[in-house]
């Protein structure tokens, strides 16, 4: 086997022999042989490619743990790897274009003209709030619901271990939760996201088809929100006193409506309605779930985004009653669960609701 000296290979991979040693030390390079008697490291030529890879991500910033991260999954799965490289790189966009308009919102706020420091700046950001309940029959609850500053998520769990599974895929979205990210980029995050909700359900199940969740998920991006879906969890937008259901069910009795084979009145009552034809399950089954932006927000827009314990029992006309109210998110989500329990209450019910309002940040301040 041909061995380079640290300082050949350091050339040819472009690491310094610095790096390569606390590569060595930190377990994510370690030479081919090490001299017994000098304490000399030597490195095989086909170690250049991992070596070069790790330069490489290294040129990006990636942080050290995240390339022994990429490396080990190169090793089983280059596709996956590649995948994990460009959730990262999506994150550091996302970075940067906060860091991009705090710097031009700071530029402007110190900028001074004849009338005082620059314009008032409005703004836009969500008040939300989610509640989650067994319900009047279930014994226990399997949904998961979530709101956050940027991110909002329903999961309803099915199967022997589906509570367990729908909080699993709805942890594995929490971190979009942490920046603001920019519509160009916000697609590609939320599928590598997903992908990973996906993973954590498969964890979780050990395999098995019977285990597995829903997943209505709205991720924030000050404009449009992206969204993601999968299952019968639904998601709708209350703007200018009118419903709008945003999501589509995955479920058999829908695929009947959209073939003429049933009216909507009819799948209503069907025995069958609750059929899943996609969800995120142990099996994993590579079904696809819708992925795409929605029109831009306005202020006084209201979500909502529900399981079917609501959207199942509670009329249309009900629920566009209750969003329609003046009343808070928090007093909202409360008062629609109750419609779901005043119904009879036959599964388990999550409802989160947010609000699109506008901010005003002073030029003074």
């Amino acid at each position: 086997m041909a061995m380079l000296t640290i300082g050949a290979f350091a050339k040819a991979c472009r690491l310094s022999p610095k790096a390569l040693r606390l590569y060595d030390e930190l377990d994510l390079l370690r030479p081919a042989r090490v001299d017994p008697d000098t304490g000399y490291r030597y490195y095989a030529a086909a170690q250049l490619e991992q070596a070069r890879l790790v330069a490489w991500l290294r040129r990006l910033g990636m942080p050290l743990a995240e390339i022994r991260r990429v490396c080990l999954l190169r090793d089983r799965d280059a596709s996956t790897a590649a995948r994990e490289i460009r959730a990262y790189w999506a994150r550091v966009e996302a970075e940067t274009a906060v860091r991009r308009d705090l710097a031009a919102f700071l530029v402007d706020h110190l900028t001074t003209g004849p009338d005082g420091p620059g314009k008032d700046t409005a703004m836009l950001e969500l008040r939300y709030s989610a509640h989650s309940d067994t319900g009047r029959v279930r014994p226990a609850n399997q949904d998961t619901a979530y709101a956050g500053a940027r991110l909002l998520a329903v999961a309803d769990g099915f199967g022997p271990a589906g509570a367990p599974a729908s909080s699993a895929a709805v942890e594995a979205l929490r971190f979009l939760d942490t920046d603001e990210v920019p519509a160009g980029g916000v697609l590609d995050l939320l599928e590598d996201a997903v992908r990973g909700a996906e993973q954590a359900v498969r964890d979780v199940a050990d395999g098995s088809d019977d285990i597995g969740t829903t997943l209505t998920a709205l991720l924030w991006t000050g404009s449009r929100p992206a969204l993601v879906h999968i299952g019968d969890s639904r998601a709708y937008l209350l703007r200018d006193g009118e419903l709008f259901r945003i999501t589509h069910d995955h479920t058999m009795v829908q695929s009947m409506v959209d073939e003429g084979r049933l009216t909507p009145e009819e799948a209503a009552s069907h025995p069958e309605r609750a059929l899943l034809l996609k969800a995120l399950t142990g099996g994993g089954s590579g079904a696809a779930p819708d992925l795409r932006l929605l029109h831009e927000t306005r202020p006084d827009d209201r979500y909502l985004l529900c399981s079917d314990g609501l959207s199942g029992v509670v009329p249309d006309a009900r629920v566009l009653e209750l969003l329609a109210s003046p009343a808070s998110p928090d007093e909202t989500v409360r008062a629609l669960v109750e419609a779901a329990n005043a119904a009879g209450g036959p599964d388990n019910v999550s409802c989160v609701v947010a609000d699109v309002v506008e901010t005003t940040v002073h030029a003074g301040l």
